[in-house]
């Protein structure tokens, strides 16, 4: 290993254009496991790049169940794994890491970080290929790019595709149909995709990561102070996937979010099981981590004040 070339940055608009290119340049049509309460548009990315993939549910520490990630791995041939850090909880499965690559030689894992802390160095990592985002609602928010440290001996080709934002919007509005009405969604291609640059140099978009991180996480602190301090121990996630977003769990989280949504206030509901909508299967664990979270803002679309507001509103509901 040491004597590979060390990681480079490859750089993208978007991070699912980067995991585009990485499917599209390996060009095995083996399948891929996935978690199943991932972000939608991975699943999205890969019908793109028209590689079959499977999910697995999620384990008591929210990320794929690792047991049954490995057993797979071990019954049968597959092409790659995507891990994801649930709520930008940062730590790294080495050892799992390690032990999938000794059942599995050729499998290629893409350790996806898109909603943890952006890091401008290279990790000390098992994974193939280590993916950030700065895209919306990420940590660092520069409203564009992606970016990602690969293993030095990979090859990465940069495809060229056409991209409309109408059909961008529109493989969005038709994804969340298809999980609010738990049916199946049918994948159509379209120019959704952006893949092309203009982009920035790496220095230059480092730079903007840095000063941007830092901002972010002193407000989110302040903001999760608030949370901290007015809502009962219970009900928050541990510390450790705080920092993303605060997310809390519930058993009356539709009547909580309606109440938020009627004070004019806001929060979200991220991520739905998608086993079952956008492959086959049943992910109970990831199902019920679903019925139950909400993800309280803390990112500079909120406030001290909105987060004080939403407190109150949850504890009133949580009283009633």
């Amino acid at each position: 290993m040491s004597n590979l070339p060390s990681p480079k940055p490859i750089l993208a608009p978007r991070a699912s254009a980067i995991l585009y290119n990485v499917l599209t340049s390996r060009a095995d049509s083996r399948p891929w496991i996935l978690p199943a309460n991932i972000c939608p548009i991975v699943p999205i990315t890969f019908l793109k790049a028209r590689v079959p993939f499977q999910f697995v549910d999620i384990g008591d520490d929210l990320h794929a169940d690792l047991n049954q990630t490995l057993d797979l791995i071990r019954a049968r041939k597959f092409g790659g794994l995507l891990y994801a850090h649930t709520y930008g909880e940062e730590s790294t499965p080495r050892e799992f890491f390690s032990a999938a690559k000794e059942s599995a030689p050729d499998l290629m894992i893409v350790d996806d970080r898109c909603l943890c802390i952006p890091n401008v160095m290279p990790l000390d990592t098992p994974a193939d290929v280590t993916l950030y985002s700065t895209g919306y609602a990420k940590i660092v928010e520069l409203d564009f790019g992606g970016y990602a440290f690969l293993r030095g001996d990979m090859t990465y080709k940069s495809a060229s595709l056409p991209f409309t934002p109408e059909a961008h919007d529109e493989i969005e509005k038709q994804y969340k149909v298809a999980i609010q009405k738990r049916g199946k969604f049918v994948y159509h291609d379209s120019d959704w995709l952006q893949i092309d640059p203009p982009f920035p140099a790496w220095y230059d978009y480092s730079l903007q990561i840095e000063a941007k991180k830092k901002d972010s996480l002193a407000r989110r602190a302040a903001l999760n102070h608030i949370y901290e301090a007015s809502l009962p121990k219970e009900i928050q996630l541990p510390p450790k996937y705080q920092t993303w977003r605060f997310n809390i769990r519930v058993k009356n989280k539709a009547k909580i979010l309606k109440s938020i949504f009627d004070a004019d206030l806001f929060a979200s509901s991220h991520y739905a099981s998608l086993a079952g909508i956008m492959a086959e299967g049943y992910a109970p664990r990831a199902e019920s981590l679903a019925g139950e979270v909400i993800n309280l803002f803390n990112d500079e679309h909120f406030d001290e004040d909105k987060a004080r507001r939403v407190c109150d509103v949850i504890l009133e509901n949580l009283s009633s």
